[in-house]
């Protein structure tokens, strides 16, 4: 699941979270870990303009600093950036970062990574809007090399050269996995050519399998027989009877009902599901997550 609190969109915060702060995100995360829930997620933006603040808020918490907070509260669930947008940053710094966050948290790692949206944001870091695209594309060779065995990492781009430069601690896994996010054309491709993994951008159900087949039909094509992980973003999920408007296109019910149709993503293809919880306050949404773990993730 991404985190509640640590990025407050309209899309999807809930209003308990105006008025949480960093206690109500310890206790979320360690009933995750209670729960047997796989990761927890955190988002990235650096700064959000004027003119978007109204619909996505400024509160964004850096995903490094989050992940690692939670990091030593926890002790099973894996921390993933959903998504780390690494084209605002020079790849060593991004590597030291999210190698000691694998190294201190005892490899639990997922790099989660995107492209970016803001054009703003990236003007205001000199970088340019317009290249985001070949800038991740290039990022992710480079910290394919960062992230890796080595302690003296090389690479050798058209934006980016580095080699003879160490950094340690090294992360505590042989190979970070890093999952590419994004549903356009292009993330869809470097997904499938880039990536251990592939992060959608709400694709709704029917779209889901053309997109799976089209990450299946590239690598294919490239011969890339590495493992690869599909994820997707369910519906807004609430278990039991809600008492309150959740709205219509939750899904609510008992244990099987709700296993039954979050099954439907195994069958399109997909590995692993990205849920979110309806509450009206912490101890409401902590509830939820413990029922889930308790009684919806056997069914599945």
């Amino acid at each position: 699941m991404q985190l509640p609190v640590q990025s407050q969109s309209t899309l999807y915060a809930e209003g308990w979270e105006a008025e949480a702060g960093p206690e109500d995100l310890l206790e979320i995360a360690r009933a995750a870990d209670r729960a047997g829930f796989d990761y927890l997620a955190g988002c990235d933006h650096v700064a959000i303009p004027r003119r978007l603040a109204a619909a996505m808020s400024t509160v964004w918490y850096d995903p490094v600093a989050t992940l690692a907070f939670l990091a030593a509260a926890t002790e099973h669930v894996r921390l993933l950036s959903h998504v780390a947008i690494v084209g605002l940053r020079h790849p060593l710094l991004t590597a030291k970062q999210y190698a000691t966050l694998d190294h201190l948290s005892g490899g639990r790692l997922i790099l989660g990574v995107g492209a970016g949206h803001v054009q703003e944001e990236f003007e205001a870091l000199g970088v340019d809007f317009r290249q985001r695209g070949p800038v991740l594309d290039e990022c992710l060779d480079a910290l394919r090399a960062a992230l890796g065995p080595d302690e003296f990492p090389e690479h050798h781009g058209k934006l980016y050269a580095f080699e003879g430069l160490g950094q340690r601690p090294r992360p505590a896994q042989d190979r970070v996995p890093v999952w590419v996010g994004g549903s356009s054309p292009a993330a869809v491709r470097r997904a499938a050519l880039k990536g251990d993994g592939w992060l959608p951008q709400g694709d709704p159900r029917d779209r889901l399998p053309a997109q799976i087949a089209r990450i299946r039909e590239l690598r294919e094509r490239a011969g890339v027989e590495d493992q690869f992980t599909v994820g997707a973003i369910v519906e807004p999920l609430y278990v039991g009877t809600p008492r309150w408007e959740v709205g219509r296109r939750t899904l609510t019910g008992g244990p099987r009902e709700l296993a039954e149709s979050l099954r439907a993503y195994r069958a399109m293809g997909v590995h692993q599901v990205q849920v979110r919880f309806r509450s009206r306050s912490r101890g409401e949404l902590i509830d939820q997550i413990a029922a889930f773990g308790a009684e919806v993730a056997p069914e599945l």
